[in-house]
């Protein structure tokens, strides 16, 4: 039998009216533990959901891998179905989708605006736009036939006073004068992204390659791919510019000057702000474990004094001061646990009625989220139990080595 784990459970479960002062005590060291850990959990949560969304809106508009053309001053690159057959069949690539953009200008009896047109074709992946759907429905856009359809921001359509179903020209700049265009608009989204809903639309990939005089079927302005894991985006980046040095060998022009960009290059800013919340979390997380800490050192002290005497009789009886310290110990990891247990239900509590009631509200113009955007991690939570019950245990380590300093005989005496 484990004697100290005995005696902890005993005084644990005691009823002892006579405990007026460690009773306060057990009770906040355990609300501290239990705040402590509930903000830790939302804060991970929080960090983790806006992470996430924020990541999946920018892939969303540039997928994970861009391929384009390495010499800046042309426009575009030779992507044939042939190639694309390799790309689709490479290692961890899911999906690859040929575009092409070009520039114009928006205009309306009373107002005009430049946008970028981004043409894209039926294997385009539609879903993320689908979510971000607002007014009416998104077009089934087509690389061999133009159906004039057009699906622009929120942004755009607040400007231009808009609305799915409008119809609008369009004015394109080229080495062959002004071209006019009318199309109709099929839907409008928001995503809440400023950067990109400012200044791209969506139309047909024939219609702005049209636009862009490319004859070709095989002139786009680039490919984006999909990978399977993003963990391996860089890997697979690599092994995709490898891939394309050996298909730009094969052919000497300026179209077959391919290389690879990733999400992370293509929008470092973006990235390395999502980065810098990291350095918050920790900061918050070791502020939280000292709240803790301190709240169960200061019980502990408490308790320890309140249970002299109790110290004094087991010394007396032949415990040693080794196996005391073991019984406050485990004493206080009883506490521990009460708190872990009503910070799990409060911090989980907190996040689950947020992701279903969306009860705390973000201005999207600053966060480019309408809610705080919360996200729950079985294995994050977990280690923040292990971790916050660890760290606690440790810090009590020290202020336990009190007990070594209570005398049996004037602690007997002790009221």
């Amino acid at each position: 039998m484990n004697f100290p784990l005995f005696v902890a459970r005993k005084i644990y479960s005691g009823s002892d009216d006579k405990r007026k002062v460690s009773r306060p005590a057990i009770q906040i060291a355990t609300l501290g533990v239990a705040i402590g850990l509930a903000v830790m959990i939302i804060t991970v949560s929080v960090v983790m959901g806006f992470k996430h969304t924020i990541r999946d809106k920018v892939i969303g508009f540039g997928s994970h891998i861009q391929i384009e053309n390495l010499l800046l001053t042309v426009p575009a690159v030779e992507l044939s179905d042939s190639t694309m057959d390799i790309l689709r069949g490479m290692d961890g690539v899911s999906h690859v989708q040929r575009y092409a953009t070009a520039q114009g200008i928006l205009k309306t009896d009373s107002d005009f605006l430049g946008t970028n047109f981004k043409g894209v074709g039926e294997d385009y992946d539609t879903a993320f736009l689908a979510r971000h759907i607002i007014d009416g429905r998104i077009p089934r856009f087509s690389a061999t036939k133009s159906s004039n359809q057009l699906m622009v921001s929120k942004i755009t359509a607040d400007k231009l006073h808009l609305k799915a179903g409008d119809r609008i020209f369009a004015y394109f700049i080229t080495d062959n004068g002004v071209k006019a265009r009318k199309f109709d608009i099929a839907a409008v989204y928001q995503t809440n992204m400023t950067k990109f809903d400012e200044l791209l639309c969506f139309t047909d990939l024939y219609t702005t390659r049209r636009l862009n005089g490319w004859e070709d079927t095989d002139i786009y302005s680039g490919a984006e791919m999909t990978v399977s894991d993003f963990s391996l985006t860089d890997v697979i980046s690599s092994d995709v510019a490898q891939q394309l040095q050996m298909i730009n060998a094969t052919i000497d022009n300026s179209l077959h000057t391919m290389s690879t960009k990733t999400i992370f290059e293509a929008y470092p800013q973006i990235f390395t702000w999502l980065e810098l919340l990291d350095l918050n979390v920790w900061i918050i997380l070791a502020l939280m474990v000292c709240v803790a800490g301190f709240t169960m050192i200061s019980g502990l002290l408490i308790i320890i004094l309140e249970r002299t005497r109790m110290i004094g009789i087991l010394k007396a009886l032949g415990a040693r001061n080794k196996t005391i310290r073991h019984t406050f110990l485990w004493f206080a990891a009883f506490i521990i646990g009460q708190g872990l247990f009503w910070g799990n239900l409060i911090g989980v509590g907190i996040v689950l009625l947020q992701q279903h009631f969306s009860l705390i509200t973000l201005d999207p113009a600053t966060y480019y989220v309408k809610e705080a955007p919360m996200e729950l991690n079985l294995p994050v939570i977990v280690a923040l139990n292990v971790a916050t019950m660890a760290i606690s245990i440790f810090v009590l380590i020290a202020p336990s080595y009190l007990i070594s300093f209570i005398h049996p005989a004037k602690s007997m005496r002790y009221e």
